[in-house]
């Protein structure tokens, strides 16, 4: 899965890491696995990221080609 909360991150006024961990009540170490693409969110922190991040899921994550099979 690609993340593309790191752009967003930015994009959204240069948020930190932690800043974006405190939005959703999560670790720093998380926000940094999930840019990484070390670790997939659930569902529902994946849509409190989005609703923090003023965007959508879609937008925020996509599935590569090799996660279709």
């Amino acid at each position: 899965m690609k993340t593309n909360l790191r752009k967003l991150r930015f994009e959204r006024g240069e948020l930190s890491q932690q800043q974006v961990a405190d939005m959703v009540s999560v670790s720093r170490q998380t926000i940094v696995a999930i840019e990484r693409g070390d670790y997939s969110p659930s569902v529902k922190l994946a849509l409190l990221l989005a609703a923090k991040l003023e965007t959508t899921v879609e937008e925020l994550f996509e599935l590569e080609e090799k996660d279709r099979v």
